[in-house]
C-alpha cells in the first residue's frame, strides 16, 4: 500500500456509498490501496461535511389523528410554513428550547398525587368501617351515620373537583405548548426570510 496516494472524489464518494452498505475498513482499504486509517478519516470527513451542510440523512415517520393533522397544518399555514417537513424539521430544530420538563406541573401533580392519597386513606377507613359492621350481623340494618354520608359527600366532590383541575391544568400547559411551538415556528420562518 501506498502511504502517499491520494484519493480522487469519485473514489471517496465509493468509499462512503460502500461502508454505508457494511464493507469493512479493512476491506476497503485493500481495495483502494490506502491504510485504514485513510478510510476512516475518509468516512469522518464525510460525516462532518454532512454535519456541516446539514444534510438530512435521518427519515422521521409519525402517525397522528386526522384532527391532529389539521391543527398541525393551520398553525403551519398562520406561520408561514409551506411543508409538513420543513415544519416538523424547524420544531425538531427549536426543540431544545421549547419541549422541557414543567417543574410547575410536575409540582400540581405531586401535589394531586398527595391529596389523592389522603382521600385513598379516607375510603380505606369507611370501607373497614363497613367491613366491621358486616362482621357484626349489623350490614343491611346498620345505620349510614351523617357522618359517613358527609364524608362520602366529600369524597365525591373532591374526586370530581380534582378531575376538573387535572383537565384545566392540561388544558392550560398544552396552550401554553402550543404557543411555545407557534412561537418557535415563526422565528425559523422570519430567520428563513
Amino acid at each position: 500500500m501506498s502511504r502517499s496516494k491520494r484519493l480522487t472524489s469519485a473514489q471517496r464518494m465509493e468509499i462512503v456509498r460502500e461502508a454505508a452498505e457494511g464493507v469493512s475498513s479493512t476491506e476497503l482499504s485493500r481495495r483502494f490501496g490506502v491504510t485504514p486509517r485513510t478510510i476512516q478519516y475518509t468516512l469522518k470527513s464525510d460525516a462532518e461535511r454532512q454535519t456541516d451542510t446539514a444534510i438530512p440523512t435521518a427519515a422521521v415517520s409519525v402517525k397522528v389523528t386526522q384532527g391532529e393533522l389539521a391543527a398541525f397544518d393551520r398553525v403551519l399555514v398562520t406561520a408561514g410554513i409551506g411543508t409538513r417537513s420543513e415544519g416538523l424539521r424547524r420544531l425538531i430544530q427549536a426543540a431544545g428550547g421549547v419541549f422541557v420538563p414543567d417543574a410547575l406541573l410536575a409540582a400540581e401533580m405531586a401535589r394531586y398525587r398527595a391529596s389523592l392519597s389522603e382521600v385513598g386513606n379516607g375510603v380505606a377507613q369507611i370501607a373497614k368501617q363497613m367491613t366491621k359492621a358486616n362482621r357484626l350481623g349489623q350490614g343491611a340494618s346498620a345505620e349510614f351515620s351523617d357522618i359517613r354520608l358527609a364524608q362520602m359527600r366529600g369524597l365525591a366532590r373532591f374526586i370530581l373537583d380534582s378531575a376538573d383541575e387535572i383537565d384545566l391544568l392540561v388544558r392550560r400547559r398544552r396552550d401554553a405548548m402550543q404557543l411555545e411551538a407557534t412561537a418557535a415556528l415563526r422565528e425559523f420562518a422570519h430567520a428563513a426570510e
